[in-house]
């Protein structure tokens, strides 16, 4: 089977099992970090950055699937996951805070991956200190778009004062089945292909964070962040930091991303002076959940 609803073991699916956690405080936020779990302590070091509503559970399969190469840790940005919101939650406050993470925890360069928002912090994040990311893995980047897409108005929307809060109060007003089915049906390409172990867990963690007083003003702020950087001049943007780097970058596109417009690939490629390229055709916009083994596959391909 193609999708992650295969990717089982003795324990049942990798998706559904916990990372050990801990509480870190770096930049003034106490983040919620999870480690990769049977990893040994000399493996290169890894950091899995998630996107705009996600969190470190969007990485638990391709993390435990990579635990014999690299020694991974996913923090909860703040305002998503289980980390409480403090200050801004906008693509370089981001960076700056997994900047300092990564100095904190780390005495070498590591394996930087990114999704979606996440990918956009991770580029940030090289951009500024080249010198900490020795590989780099975009799994559907949140890049400026030059085409105005669906996405790109709601993200517009969003990030309006009083329209943004507005809508985001309507849209928490309706029952929550009502919004979980969107949600999956705009993040993954195929919700239908998810074991029903991995849909009743991805199902329980919207649920219990559900009700989080911070939830609305992190996706405001961050919706905010991602319109600003479309928007940037060129000098200063995500293309600028793009195109200062030099490590390796795997680029990953899915054709059913609802999200962000996988025809950008091809500027992506170009952007970037060492890059390859991953299309999926049936993924959605979290590759790493939908098509891990592909996706651990091209990486190990990536840093061979």
């Amino acid at each position: 089977m193609e999708s992650y609803a295969g990717v089982t073991g003795a324990e049942g699916p990798l998706e559904v099992r916990e990372w050990p956690t801990r509480q870190v405080s770096v930049g003034g936020a106490d983040l919620l970090v999870r480690d990769v779990p049977d990893t040994a302590p000399d493996l290169p070091p890894a950091l899995f950055v998630h996107g705009l509503n996600g969190s470190s559970l969007n990485w638990t399969a391709l993390g435990l699937m990579l635990n014999d190469t690299v020694r991974g840790v996913a923090p909860d940005l703040p305002g998503f996951g289980r980390t409480p919101l403090s200050g801004a939650a906008g693509i370089y406050e981001q960076a700056d805070l997994m900047i300092e993470l990564v100095e904190r925890d780390f005495d070498r360069p590591l394996h930087l991956f990114g999704n979606s928002m996440g990918g956009a912090t991770a580029v940030a994040m090289a951009g500024r200190r080249p010198d900490l990311v020795a590989s780099l893995t975009l799994i559907s980047p949140a890049l400026p778009h030059p085409r105005m897409s669906a996405s790109a108005l709601w993200f517009a929307a969003i990030a309006t004062p009083r329209l943004g809060p507005a809508v985001l109060e309507r849209t928490r007003r309706l029952p929550f089945d009502r919004r979980f089915e969107a949600s999956m049906a705009l993040v993954f390409g195929d919700p239908r292909s998810l074991a029903p172990e991995v849909r009743a867990a991805y199902e329980a963690e919207l649920r219990r964070r559900d009700g989080d007083p911070w939830v609305r003003q992190a996706t405001v702020d961050g919706a905010r962040s991602i319109l600003r950087s479309s928007v940037a001049m060129p000098r200063r943007s995500l293309w600028a930091d793009a195109a200062k780097l030099d490590c390796p970058v795997l680029l990953i596109y899915g054709g059913k991303d609802r999200l962000v417009d996988a025809r950008i690939r091809t500027k992506a490629q170009r952007a970037f002076r060492n890059a390859r390229l991953l299309y999926l055709p049936k993924s959605g916009h979290v590759a790493q959940m939908e098509h891990p083994d592909q996706v651990a596959r091209a990486f190990r391909q990536l840093i061979a």
